[in-house]
């Protein structure tokens, strides 16, 4: 983390919407500058989107970039781990600086296990749903659970369309985190844009990941409240 500084979680109210730019879309040559510049203008998380190249297509990041933003932010940094078997990594990101760490059931050969594994860690403990994947392994594990990462795009490219269809999975998913009366998040990644942030926080999400919709604006703080007012409906 940031030399003699501790984490910083905003304050957390009821209906509280969080933003969590995705730095897969940053300058990576100036990637302090450009997490301080998203903090500053209101960013609530930092997530990072680690790909293996195996289980999804392309590859992104390791241990070393998710270090390098500990030490440029005190914000939650939020890592998806898109890679196969991510247990024999968790420790890896966890010492690297990761806050929260989400991985695919796919991926994994024993989910409750990895999610054990995540939260004696210290860190809070996500699940990924790709397009395809349904909801119901889920529902045994709401205590295990701290955050549900619903995809409306395919995992491992950026730039890609938001998918319609996953609408009334975050709806479902938001229907069963309800029912457990478990303190998880629903985030939402790919294709988020203040177009459709309402109709995502309508179905029940609560974070909103977004990579180019923010890094790409020159004005992070207008396009991180062109978000906020999406999420209220203005």
């Amino acid at each position: 983390m940031v030399f003699g500084q501790e984490l910083v979680y905003p304050a957390r109210m009821s209906g509280d919407i969080r933003i969590a730019p995705s730095i897969l879309s940053a300058d990576l040559g100036h990637l302090a500058r450009e997490i301080a510049d998203v903090e500053a203008a209101g960013a609530d998380w930092i997530h990072v989107d680690i790909v293996d190249g195996r289980f999804a297509p392309h590859l992104t990041f390791g241990p070393g970039i998710v270090q390098a933003a500990r030490r440029a932010t005190r914000l939650p940094l939020d890592v998806h781990l898109m890679v196969d078997e991510p247990e024999r990594y968790l420790k890896a990101f966890a010492d690297a600086g990761a806050d929260h760490l989400t991985v695919h059931g796919e991926a994994c050969r024993d989910l409750r296990a990895t999610l054990g594994s995540i939260r004696a860690l210290g860190k809070r403990a996500g699940v990924a749903l790709r397009p395809e994947t349904p909801i119901d392994s889920l529902y045994a594990l709401t205590d295990a659970i701290d955050l549900v990462l619903v995809l409306c795009v395919s995992p491992g490219k950026a730039g890609q369309s938001f998918m319609e269809s996953q609408l009334p999975k975050m709806a479902a998913v938001r229907k069963m985190i309800d029912q457990s009366g478990q303190p998880i998040d629903l985030e939402v990644d790919g294709g988020i844009s203040s177009d459709n942030t309402a109709r995502t926080v309508a179905a029940g999400a609560n974070v909103l990941v977004s990579g180019s919709k923010i890094f790409d604006r020159p004005d992070r703080a207008a396009a991180i409240a062109e978000f906020r007012r999406a999420a209220l409906g203005r």
